[in-house]
């Protein structure tokens, strides 16, 4: 009996590696196997088809700090990580708090529409947007009839005007997307606890950062660590919306990467995979340093 339970669980056991290889072997081939090939490359330099060893082996790596305006794509993607991702979370938090009133009409309609702009196309919604702002656009109209502007700003061809362009539409993008996550986390939460909490006179204020907060702490460090990601790794806002300009002013390390792989003809891999590998490191040390901060395990 012995015998033949272990030898069925042997079977099983095969049977789980047969079902799993064609995964595993796709997932190595098509990500693995190209971020292996993608480090080496980050220490060659030279044309794609002439490709040889850096001379020192990680000159591309020292590079890319003497490059000044590489470092403008890196202080670009962190002023909109900084400014945009704090700002996202909150409105996504409190939206999520509105819609999450039981007392409350037409929910789902709310819902739908706060989630809906995540659904749009990421290019659809870039050049929207960048109608939207042009010199001659719905903007401009608005701003000059109600007396705001005396005449038309150029809204895309100033630094700072195009950054803030930038923030309005990601937040206009993923807003509504975290809310979905707080909105799950929100309805796992009893609704007696925050009924306890009124009747023992805590306030709204109250009752939100000492219940709702805590409770969401999980999600909260998911969606930030996300939110950091996805913000370190910005490209279709910068190529769609303002085309890294005006003069680079708002281009990101996404961006700048693509521009010396593919975008100006360069193809210049061996530097392009180094800077990939750097925000790889970035993206890891803001992961770890999330998950240490909000681990709350003694």
């Amino acid at each position: 009996m012995n015998k033949k339970g272990k030898s069925i669980g042997a079977k099983q056991r095969r049977a789980g590696w047969i079902y799993l290889m064609p995964a595993t072997i796709l997932l190595f081939v098509m990500s693995f196997y190209p971020i292996i090939q993608a480090l080496i490359t980050s220490f060659r330099t030279g044309p794609s088809s002439r490709m040889k060893w850096a001379t020192p082996v990680y000159w591309n790596y020292t590079r890319m700090f003497q490059d000044k305006l590489f470092m403008r794509s890196v202080g670009n993607t962190f002023l909109y990580l900084l400014i945009q991702v704090p700002i996202m979370l909150i409105l996504a938090i409190l939206l999520a708090q509105i819609l999450n009133n039981k007392d409350l009409k037409f929910k789902g309609f709310f819902r739908t529409c706060v989630f809906l702009p995540c659904a749009t196309s990421l290019v659809s919604y870039s050049l929207i947007f960048k109608s939207l702002f042009a010199t001659q656009g719905l903007m401009n109209s608005i701003l000059t009839s109600l007396g705001i502007l005396k005449e038309n700003y150029n809204f895309l061809g100033n630094p700072g005007s195009a950054k803030a362009v930038i923030i309005i539409a990601l937040l206009w993008r993923w807003t509504g997307y975290n809310m979905v996550f707080y909105l799950a986390g929100l309805q796992g939460i009893e609704y007696s606890v925050y009924e306890a909490a009124k009747i023992d006179g805590a306030s709204p204020w109250r009752t939100f950062w000492d219940i709702t907060v805590p409770l969401l702490r999980p999600t909260i460090i998911m969606t930030f660590i996300m939110s950091i990601n996805g913000t370190l790794q910005l490209f279709d806002e910068s190529v769609n919306l303002t085309s890294g300009g005006p003069a680079n002013s708002t281009i990101t390390m996404s961006h700048y990467i693509y521009n010396n792989s593919f975008g100006q003809g360069v193809a210049n891999f061996g530097y392009a995979s180094a800077m990939s590998f750097f925000v790889f490191i970035l993206v890891a040390i803001l992961a770890a340093i999330n998950m240490k901060v909000g681990d709350t395990r003694d």
